[in-house]
């Protein structure tokens, strides 16, 4: 580098601009969070009020004050005090409107008052036993060692009420001007004591859009494997955070690079070895997360976790069913087959319900339904049958498909576009003749029973079935076809109907 007068006063001015970028992000950051203090005031104020006068200390922190920082204060609010739980409990008896003590073995008493929702826990400067991640709980008497237990800087700062005095002795405001996450101890003992941490540091990076430190990233790395300590349920509850993300890309990134996803998502570091066949990006692991950021780009009412989910595990079936042909080309045929397996196994893993499971399952199962439409192969049958299936999650087939083409060949990009808004445009056509949804046989069970004489049982709903399939294949019949069909299907299989 010069060290020539112009290169040094170059250098100063580039100082001089990161100074005043900090300076102004912190400046905004205390507006948002007066704005948003002075929202909820007539509560934390009047709380704090009562704590004071009963000689006690009580404080809004951790998430509460970064998101007050943040602008994006909500209706719950997190404090801490000097007071023992039955203290506080009582100091809460005729002033909230609700009271409740679910969380008092933890130190915390929950209350509600004028539509917030309060968690008000005793100082804690509890240890772990590094074996679970079940806390020995001991009460703490000071905020700043409340402070130091908590997992990142951003969430180590306190409000005290009613004064409004800001503590922040881990330089969490500097940190969040930064979009930085570090920890307010080190990185390994703050994780040894709580695995579940590293894999909110992936969360954060996805919600905030976060950057995560050097040396938290190493320790994330060199710990992964004590996730193990960790419930499959509030992996998931964590997991299902990042998902629903500003950016879940980066979070997904920040999992597979430190090996905290091999812990419980093996699949997804398995697919960057897997070369996609249509080479238009580096590996399948890059296609799946471009998929993903063009799923959220179609999403119209916030963030959708289940296709998203659809998103992340379209393409988990390959590393299976991967095949080198004799000319070099790869292939991997009943991928989707293979992934819809995989995914109903990991997410039943993960404790994930019952309807999510299916629904994400049904997705990554149908996901390649769509290709061949172009080569004018699909009957108004075949389209029938591919509403019918999605079923409900029509919409969110739709979605998954067209984020699915991550081409770079902008002619194929455009044809297989051009091709899907064919294919919408035939459904609806066809919606608007039948309703597409609802498909049944044009006779029902009770018709079937009388116009054949049998009763209830196996062979009803074989000759419904088999009346729906002409249904989709055909689409409407007349009463008297349906009836001639259904007595075509008893007559080859020997049933004689009453005269």
């Amino acid at each position: 580098m010069s060290n020539t007068p112009s290169a040094a006063r170059s250098d100063a001015a580039t100082g001089n601009g990161r100074e005043r970028s900090a300076t102004s992000e912190l400046t905004a950051a205390q507006r948002r969070a007066v704005a948003e203090l002075i929202r909820v005031s007539p509560v934390a104020d009047e709380l704090g009020r009562r704590f004071a006068d009963a000689g006690h200390e009580l404080h809004l922190v951790g998430g509460s004050v970064r998101d007050a920082l943040l602008g994006r204060l909500g209706e719950d609010l997190d404090f801490t005090t000097s007071a023992l739980p039955e203290e506080t409990q009582r100091l809460l008896q005729g002033w909230a409107e609700a009271i409740w003590t679910t969380g008092i073995e933890f130190g915390t008493i929950g209350a509600a008052r004028r539509g917030l929702r309060l968690e008000i826990t005793t100082f804690r400067a509890e240890a772990y036993d590094r074996v679970t991640r079940n806390p020995i709980v001991q009460y703490g008497t000071n905020l700043q060692d409340d402070l130091q237990r908590r997992d990142f800087t951003v969430n180590a700062m306190a409000v005290s009420l009613p004064d409004h005095r800001f503590s922040d002795p881990y330089g969490g405001l500097a940190d969040l001007a930064a979009k930085r996450l570090r920890t307010p101890g080190t990185p390994h003992d703050s994780f040894a004591d709580d695995p579940l941490r590293m894999l909110r540091a992936a969360r954060f990076a996805a919600q905030l859009r976060f950057t995560v430190a050097p040396e938290v990233v190493t320790a994330m790395t060199a710990m992964a494997k004590d996730l193990s300590r960790i419930t499959a349920e509030r992996i998931r509850d964590e997991f299902t955070k990042l998902m629903t993300g500003a950016d879940p890309v980066a979070g997904l990134r920040l999992l597979v690079d430190t090996g905290l996803a091999d812990q419980f998502l093996p699949e997804l570091s398995g697919l960057r070895l897997e070369i996609d066949e249509h080479a238009q990006h580096k590996d399948v692991y890059e296609h799946t997360l471009t998929v993903i950021r063009n799923a959220m780009s179609l999403e119209e009412d916030g963030p959708d976790l289940v296709l998203r989910m659809a998103a992340l595990m379209h393409d988990i079936g390959k590393p299976a069913t991967k095949l080198v042909g004799p000319d070099g080309r790869v292939s991997f045929h009943h991928h989707e087959v293979v992934g819809a397996r995989l995914t109903r196994q990991r997410m039943k893993a993960l404790r994930y319900p019952k309807d999510v499971i299916n629904d994400v399952t049904e997705l990554v199962a149908l996901h390649l339904r769509f290709y061949g439409y172009g080569r004018g192969e699909w009957t108004d049958s075949a389209v029938r049958r591919y509403v019918t299936d999605a079923g409900p999650l029509l919409a969110r087939l739709h979605k998954l498909t067209r984020s699915d083409c991550t081409t770079r060949n902008r002619r194929k990009a455009a044809a297989l576009a051009a091709d899907y808004d064919a294919l919408e445009e035939r459904i609806a056509r066809l919606q608007a003749e039948e309703d597409l949804a609802k498909v049944r046989p044009d006779l029902d069970g009770n018709a079937i029973m009388e116009l054949l004489g049998i009763p209830p049982g196996p062979l009803v709903g074989q000759a419904w079935r088999h009346l729906k399939e002409l249904r989709l294949e055909r689409g409407p019949l007349e009463h008297d076809d349906a009836i001639a069909e259904l007595l075509r299907w008893a007559a080859e299989r020997g049933i004689t109907p009453p005269a």
